[in-house]
């Protein structure tokens, strides 16, 4: 996988996911823009709406709910499930596909998830139960991008630290870093394989990374 790390300085879970929405949205008209002869060929012969997927990519605006009415809209459709939602789960392939394919047919961005989901670095949200995380969902692949807003406050990061039973000794370097001066920061990850996956329509990623493959070729 080929992942593109995003950090930015000054910044806040609001900034990181609208930037998110850009950085996509610039992929899709870049492609429509550079590549539209590669395009008409995968229409031709991989998937009839890839050109249509990405104009509307481009065009529409993003969904954002929060991680709880996520789970409200799942619930109601629970019939359709084979894993049941409730609050504080994790949310399968399965839940996110349904939520991007079905529900909003559409990319939708899901932030501000519980923070046992999420790792001690995450800034902790004022209701003590959730933090600025996101998740960026997009039909046909389910997950592209996550992202958060670090947190900056020592004595939650050291509370974090304690209830996720971690070596506070190893990690005194990062609250070092947290001490002595930092500002507000946020970012993403994003996987470019899944970028291709939703751009071209193939149904394996093992089809759209860039390297060669051949069968019985184990150094392929």
């Amino acid at each position: 996988m080929w992942m593109v790390e995003t950090e930015m300085a000054f910044s806040k879970l609001e900034n990181a996911m609208d930037c998110a929405d850009d950085f996509f949205k610039v992929l899709c008209k870049w492609a429509l823009d550079n590549c539209i002869e590669d395009m008409k060929f995968v229409c031709k012969r991989i998937d009839k709406t890839s050109i249509d997927r990405l104009q509307s990519a481009t065009s529409k605006p993003f969904a954002k709910i929060t991680y709880t009415e996520a789970v409200e809209a799942l619930k109601k459709a629970k019939d359709k499930m084979e894993v049941k939602v409730e609050w504080g789960f994790a949310f399968t392939t399965e839940h996110l596909s349904y939520l991007a394919d079905e529900i909003y047919k559409s990319p939708v961005i899901i932030y501000n998830y519980p923070r046992d989901l999420k790792p001690f670095y995450v800034r902790l949200n004022d209701d003590g139960k959730t933090v600025a995380a996101f998740d960026m969902i997009v039909p046909k692949v389910g997950k592209l991008m996550s992202g958060s807003q670090n947190e900056l406050r020592v004595d939650r990061l050291t509370k974090r630290i304690k209830e996720l039973g971690l070596p506070k000794e190893q990690y005194e370097w990062y609250l070092d870093l947290k001490r002595h001066g930092a500002v507000s920061t946020s970012g993403f990850s994003f996987n470019f394989d899944l970028m291709l996956l939703f751009t071209t329509g193939m149904t394996n990623v093992r089809d759209v990374i860039p390297f060669p493959r051949g069968l019985g070729k184990p150094n392929n």
